[in-house]
């Protein structure tokens, strides 16, 4: 799991001031798995507890907020010791127990010694639906899918990964290997970065049975709409969930209501395209009305892209056949890079800190797939799914903006030109 993260769990569990901490992230991407292991290596002792289904330990926090009280009751109930500095306290799924969410603020002011740290998948959604935030109060921290290095790591490419966590695209090793690389990366493709799915590939190598367990994440997530969902926008919350193959397989890759609905408007899908965000379902990317700093300040926010978490459950989603993606370059022009913008995003979000938008020029006459901030710099990267040198689109954009570097990512090898560069697919977390 991503090791940048663990690295920043163990700051968290040093830091002198230490707050309670909220683990955010989508359903099975391994947040209960990270954090029981990170107490298994930090800590003598771990607490863990899930509030699925437990009116038991949720009880606890209903009386009051006062955390000797808290403490007290978990030890008798769990047959535990707590110790302030050697117990790791593990609330889990603690979208069921709003109490312990506002706890968490009580914690922070009265009981900083002890490491609590909370985690749920619907948390998200929870917040919006009236459950009180300890804003300032908590440290907070997100788990995304498996990246792509992490992904090499699962399936043995130690040294592989190794090379791209270097973030050095510029390194000849990264172009010579992109006969390795590239069988590799079309795998990633097809089996994304959930970890069971990772999992069971690294152990049988075997695509159906990926497939299997995509569909049972994809299931699951189903499922939660019909247990956490308003009658009212359940049936709106799937046909937007539905159309995202479609929304993503277009050339232009806006989000569209006419493919959800004819004559559909905004005010009728907003809330449903919210509730999938929260849940961490679906990232959306918004289109900015001007490339200049801060990018924040010209955003539009009724013009945006919208991205799956994971693109081996958009493959599953869109019922992509595997033969597209063991057979050469099919998987690109079937899909229309479809997958290609999802991995760059994805990989982007897991592995750096860039919060992505992206630009069309006047009258949609070209648009610049992705948009970062470096500093004072606006930098457009440009997504290829194959072998493609044009970049007609970038072109567009850097001639009329003159922006100080301009990013083309693509299955070509590493090349800088006067005003271009090209940067590989599989070490893009480098741009």
């Amino acid at each position: 799991m991503q090791r940048n993260l663990i690295k920043k769990l163990f700051e968290w569990k040093e830091a002198p001031e230490r707050k309670p901490l909220i683990l955010w992230g989508a359903r099975q991407v391994g947040k209960t798995w990270l954090l029981k292991e990170f107490g298994r290596v930090a800590f003598e002792n771990t607490l863990y507890i899930s509030f699925y289904n437990n009116k038991k330990d949720a009880e606890i926090f209903e009386k009051d907020y006062d955390t000797k009280r808290i403490i007290s009751a978990l030890e008798i109930q769990h047959h535990i010791k707590i110790n302030a500095q050697r117990t790791l306290i593990i609330f889990d799924e603690v979208q069921a127990a709003p109490k312990v969410v506002e706890s968490l603020k009580y914690f922070c002011e009265d009981a900083r010694e002890y490491a609590v740290v909370a985690a749920g998948s619907l948390l998200g959604v929870s917040i919006h639906e009236g459950v009180s935030f300890p804003v300032g109060k908590v440290n907070t921290l997100h788990l995304y899918p498996m990246s792509f290095s992490e992904y090499l790591r699962a399936v043995g490419e130690e040294r592989l990964a190794d090379l791209i966590e270097e973030k050095n695209a510029g390194n000849p090793l990264v172009s010579d290997l992109s006969e390795t690389f590239v069988p590799l990366l079309k795998d990633y493709y097809f089996v994304g970065g959930m970890p069971e799915a990772v999992k069971t590939f690294a152990e049988s190598r075997d695509y159906d049975k990926v497939r299997v367990i995509q569909n049972e994440i994809v299931s699951q997530y189903e499922g939660d709409f019909g247990k956490h969902v308003e009658a009212k926008e359940l049936p709106r919350i799937r046909m937007v969930w539905s159309s995202l193959p479609m929304q993503l397989a277009k050339e232009n890759k806006k989000f569209f209501l006419g493919q959800i609905k004819s004559g559909a408007r905004m005010k009728e899908f907003e809330i449903a395209i919210q509730w999938l965000c929260d849940a961490g379902l679906v990232y959306k990317v918004h289109k900015v009305s001007k490339p200049a700093v801060p990018l924040k300040s010209y955003v539009s926010f009724s013009d945006f892209k919208v991205y799956l978490c994971d693109i081996g459950l958009l493959g599953a989603l869109s019922e992509l056949d595997k033969e597209s993606v063991i057979n050469g370059n099919d998987i690109f022009v079937e899909f229309k890079g479809a997958l290609t913008e999802q991995y760059v995003l994805q990989e982007l979000k897991a592995t750096t800190c860039y919060i992505l938008y992206y630009y069309s020029g006047e009258k949609s006459t070209y648009e610049v797939d992705f948009l970062i901030q470096k500093g004072k710099d606006v930098i457009p990267l440009e997504v290829k799914a194959e072998e493609n040198l044009k970049a007609k689109s970038l072109k567009f954009y850097s001639e009329k903006f003159s922006p100080p570097t301009a990013i083309r990512t693509s299955m070509s090898k590493y090349r800088k030109q006067d005003w271009l560069t090209n940067v590989p697919l599989w070490a893009v977390s480098g741009v």
